[in-house]
């Protein structure tokens, strides 16, 4: 209750954050990094927990040829298999002798079937080995209809390219001082009425239960016409500010977290995009201010963003 004292009585809360109040029920952050929700299914079989369509579209693009490449594989040593358990004297043209270079053959056969390539040199004879070879070049093309199908699906998927700085930071603001975090664009996208909106969610106790109190933070600005540079985002730490009686000791001390929304209209889309983080207390640097991260060009025909240097500091001392 104490430390309920210091969270400023102008402050005002409110319920429309989708987290519920109760923090015995809640393990770690709310928001991930990455802006997914900290949230895991139990109670649903693994299969009905995920959809893959999502996974596939989401996962990373070397993890996504990763698994196009493995699934490509896997089938065709499937199908490799059955023709070398049925015989290879199905499978006309073979001129192999060892058993590792009937198999191999057999391989090769089936992911050219499977690709609906076929060459012509080995080709099945019998009505077993036949219905084989043609259930396998429909489950090819059904494979490849997919397959392709998710690369459209992944290029043309609307996303926010913004990377957020790791840390947020206390840092001197006008004649007193301001919670800031820094945002960028990093790809070759236009992005046109961005706006933001921070939310912190603060884990306190009140008649002996620990709750959760989600407040909206105001922001010196939270709306810009284009997003072409980094945006540092400010709250200035007022007497309305949740965080007007903070010490630094008590951002150590107190679970709490600041969940970060922006959202933008992408040009080339022609669809609004967002993107989603999250700063714990432990991740806010205490005295702080963030370092220039662009400048001109040699012959001043150009501004260059430098995205490396979207999590540089400087310590300082607060002086108030």
């Amino acid at each position: 209750m104490a430390f309920l004292n210091k969270i400023s009585s102008k402050a005002k809360t409110t319920a429309n954050t989708g987290f519920g109040d109760n923090a015995t029920s809640y393990g770690g952050r709310f928001i991930k990094k990455d802006g997914q929700a900290n949230i895991g299914k139990s109670g649903i079989s693994k299969l009905e927990q995920y959809s893959w369509f999502h996974t596939m579209l989401a996962m990373s693009r070397t993890n996504f040829f990763l698994t196009i490449l493995f699934f490509f594989i896997v089938i065709n040593l499937l199908f490799a298999m059955v023709y070398y358990l049925i015989g290879v004297d199905k499978l006309s043209g073979m001129t192999t002798h060892t058993e590792a270079e009937k198999f191999i053959e057999a391989f090769f056969f089936s992911t050219q079937t499977f690709t609906t390539v076929g060459y012509g040199r080995i080709s099945p004879t019998g009505i077993m080995t036949s219905a084989i070879a043609a259930f396998q070049a429909l489950i090819g093309l059904l494979s490849f209809a997919v397959a392709t199908g998710l690369m459209y699906g992944r290029f043309s998927k609307p996303t926010a390219f913004i990377k957020f700085s790791h840390n947020a930071i206390i840092a001197p603001f006008k004649e007193g001082k301001a919670l800031m975090l820094r945002l960028a664009p990093y790809k070759n996208t236009t992005l046109s009425e961005a706006e933001v909106r921070l939310t912190v969610g603060i884990s306190i106790e009140e008649n002996g239960k620990m709750v959760n109190r989600f407040y909206p933070l105001e922001l010196e600005l939270a709306k810009i016409n284009t997003l072409n540079l980094s945006w540092t985002i400010v709250h200035p730490i007022d007497d309305e500010s949740p965080f007007s009686n903070f010490s630094e000791e008590d951002f150590r001390q107190v679970k709490g977290e600041i969940i970060v929304f922006v959202k933008a209209f992408d040009d080339m889309f022609s669809n609004t995009v967002v993107a989603r983080t999250s700063y714990t207390f432990n991740e806010i640097i205490f005295g702080a201010k963030f370092s220039p991260m662009y400048n001109r060009n040699e012959d001043n025909s150009q501004t260059i963003l430098h995205i490396d240097l979207l999590n540089k500091f400087e310590k300082i001392k607060l002086t108030c």
